[in-house]
């Protein structure tokens, strides 16, 4: 394993992070709790010392608190990132809300209380807001509960996860210097990122935490025409209708264009995410050992080339699957 630095936090964090979305069981299904805590242990062996989670991720903290208090001293190393989910629904387009409403801070301090609670632990490594609208900057309370959280020792880094697909609407706050870390969706077909969030969090110090680097599981080579996901899956909406077919096809035009084997894309998507400016860690949802030894792996190959990064730079999609 390959570890970077965590923006300016002085910290070290794995290049192969944990996503743990895909172990709360409630938006994907398949995963049984005792597969999901091997494929924990057997990351943590592997050097991944980055989890990340959430509130809104169903079973997923307790999972986690599970497999580190069995890891024992052996987890003593690992850093647990969770998130704080707003206090009423939000949807893509936050425009009129108001932070009082959906991060005032005595949510913030409840949703910190139960995260401790069912991770077992006294701290949290890095607390993010699982949304943000960059028109909330400077208003609300929640800054304030954020940095009391710090001086109890409850937190001790403090970060946003930036809405899908929209990586501008988080500038405004990377800019202000009170951000450790932002989370963002970043892969070979959504590189709009790079165009301005990425170039802004290395001028601030600030550590990027690369989500969806394989887009779904779009990017492992293994979403064919007339693939189907059970009802209630995550990836039933996801690919529905006749998206399978057109990853089918983008995916394929990857491969040729690099001249690479079908099963190389998942290996070649990470190293992408990699290669992204101030890109600190690529977090990747893995449910079994089998998923996480082949991710883990990523470490042992060799950065992309050049001009490996110039053809996939040419395979920007954008797709809008939220529509």
């Amino acid at each position: 394993m390959r570890y970077r630095q965590l923006g300016r936090s002085g910290i070290s964090v794995s290049e192969i992070g944990y996503g743990a979305w895909g172990i709360g069981r409630n938006a994907w299904k398949g995963a049984t709790e005792d597969e999901s805590v091997r494929a924990l242990h057997r990351a943590v062996d592997l050097g991944v010392n980055l989890i990340d989670t959430a509130r809104g991720y169903g079973q997923s903290e307790h999972v986690v608190g599970r497999a580190l208090r069995e890891l024992g001293a052996g987890a003593d190393d690992v850093l647990v990132a969770t998130k704080a989910s707003p206090k009423i629904p939000v949807d893509l387009d936050e425009r009129g809300l108001d932070p009082l409403d959906t991060y005032p801070a005595s949510h913030l301090l409840d949703s910190v209380e139960t995260s401790l609670a069912e991770l077992g632990r006294d701290h949290i490594d890095l607390l993010q807001l699982h949304t943000w609208n960059d028109a909330w900057t400077g208003r609300g309370d929640w800054l304030e509960m954020v940095e009391a959280l710090k001086q109890a020792g409850k937190i001790r880094m403090f970060g946003i996860s930036v809405k899908d697909h929209q990586p501008d609407n988080a500038i405004q706050l990377v800019r202000t210097g009170v951000l450790d870390t932002v989370q963002v969706i970043y892969n070979v077909f959504e590189q709009a990122p790079a165009d301005a969030l990425l170039p802004a969090c290395a001028e601030h110090g600030v550590g990027v935490i690369a989500r969806v680097a394989l887009d779904e599981g779009a990017l492992t080579g293994r979403i064919t025409s007339g693939v189907t996901f059970p009802e209630g899956d995550w990836r039933h909406w996801y690919f529905r209708e006749d998206r399978p077919a057109q990853v089918e096809r983008h995916v394929a035009a990857i491969v040729d264009d690099l001249g690479i084997a079908p099963d190389e894309i998942a290996s070649t998507a990470l190293r992408f995410a990699l290669a992204g400016e101030g890109i600190s860690t690529v977090i990747v949802g893995m449910r079994s050992t089998a998923n996480v030894e082949r991710n883990a792996g990523v470490c042992d190959l060799p950065p992309l080339t050049a001009e490996q990064l110039a053809v996939l730079a040419k395979h920007r999609w954008q797709k809008n699957f939220y529509s």
